[in-house]
């Protein structure tokens, strides 16, 4: 693969630089959105319309019509199982690129997907994918067949810096009506012109503990060259991402414009992951409150930025409940297969689909499962039903 030139690296990461700032003064604070992942089930994707989905395509190639017209053309050509999760990824897709801003495409085709999904709309600026709409599943494990009644939307930080003013908000609305679920929210915080102390005084800040949350040390890693000789081109990252939050603190100029530019640009990057934590939709709204809610150190340096937040911390969920939900979500599951599943089934073949869905929907929970929230039941409802799967005695078996 051929390598962009240098001078093509140094004017990408000034183009960078450029927007940062512009989009710093236009929201009115230093932090950026750097990253964003969020799952929505399929139940939740609204309807679409077909004169949406099958325009009349102008005989200008470049027109936007024709774009849809390939789409339409794609969709044509997938079975007709897989049809509905086609349209339905294709329709967030579109919704998530005109809330990213003008310079933001659709590809007309569908290409292999990724994290286990087997198909994905690719999202695109200058003819480069920034992101992606992920739709149907590339196994068929329980698991997987879970995964694909959902729709996944990925957003690198190439859309993230290059989107219009405003995205955050467009997108939180977008998040919203899905009732999708935040599974990955990066949070920025670019000191342009140098960190005080550069970043070995971040280093020193780990060490006096000063980075600790809760009293307890977080895992730490130093990256790259950190002898008294070094020019530059270190990091370092303190936290988990096994637990969801790792801050990831580097010298940004030196990895856009190279360690022989000199560039003092700082950066401190939080990386949030739903794995413990419930991420709400407002961190796309008010990223700065939870950057400062993440730990004193946090709230410190961002003081240094000259920011006014009110810190918004996100506690993990504890294990044992989490444990707890599960272990009744098993035990629902395994009654309605043992118990209920012949009903369910004579109802399914006989009623009509509306009445069915009529007959299942509204229903209050059981009562076991009445004290859990609805997060927590989307959670532990899928991991239940794969770990059923598991034959009585595997490592995966979970008895309840």
């Amino acid at each position: 693969m051929t390598r962009p030139s240098r001078s093509s690296l140094v004017l990408d990461g000034s183009e960078v630089k450029y927007r940062l700032e512009a989009e710093r003064l236009a929201s009115k604070t230093p932090v950026h959105v750097d990253w964003v992942r969020f799952t929505a089930l399929r139940r939740n994707a609204p309807f679409v319309p077909v004169d949406y989905l099958f325009p009349h395509p102008d005989t200008n190639i470049w027109d936007e019509n024709y774009r849809a017209a390939q789409q339409a053309r794609m969709l044509r050509e997938i079975p007709d199982c897989d049809f509905d999760a086609a349209t339905q990824a294709l329709d967030l897709a579109q919704n998530v690129a005109t809330a990213l801003g003008t310079d933001f495409v659709v590809n007309p085709e569908f290409k292999k997907g990724h994290d286990f999904y087997k198909f994905r709309w690719c999202i695109e600026r200058n003819g480069a994918e920034c992101g992606w709409v992920g739709f149907l599943s590339s196994g068929d494990s329980p698991r997987q067949k879970a995964q694909a009644q959902t729709i996944h939307c990925n957003l690198f930080g190439m859309a993230c810096t290059f989107a219009s003013h405003g995205w955050r908000d467009r997108l939180a609305d977008i998040v919203e009506e899905r009732d999708a679920t935040l599974t990955r929210c990066d949070l920025a915080l670019d000191f342009f012109d140098g960190y005080p102390g550069g970043i070995k005084a971040i280093r020193d800040d780990y060490n006096e503990g000063l980075c600790n949350v809760g009293g307890k040390l977080l895992k730490v890693n130093f990256v790259g060259d950190w002898s008294e000789h070094s020019h530059g081109g270190r990091s370092i990252y303190f936290g988990s991402k096994e637990a969801g939050k790792e801050t990831n603190a580097y010298e940004k100029g030196d990895q856009l414009f190279g360690v022989d530019a000199g560039s003092p640009w700082l950066r401190l990057e939080l990386r949030y992951g739903n794995k413990l934590r419930v991420l709400p939709v407002d961190m796309l709204r008010r990223p700065a409150d939870f950057f400062a809610g993440a730990s004193d150190w946090h709230a410190a340096a961002l003081a240094l930025a000259d920011a006014v937040a009110a810190p918004q911390k996100l506690s993990t969920i504890e294990r044992l409940p989490l444990e707890t939900v599960e272990a009744e979500c098993v035990r629902n599951i395994r009654w309605t297969l043992q118990t209920a599943a012949p009903s369910i089934a004579v109802a399914f073949k006989h009623l009509g689909l509306e009445e069915f869905l009529t007959f299942v929907t509204n229903q209050k929970l059981p009562g076991r499962l009445q004290k859990f929230l609805p997060n927590e039941l989307g959670r532990s409802f899928t991991a239940a039903f794969g770990r059923l799967s598991q034959p009585e005695g595997s490592p995966a078996f979970v008895a309840a």
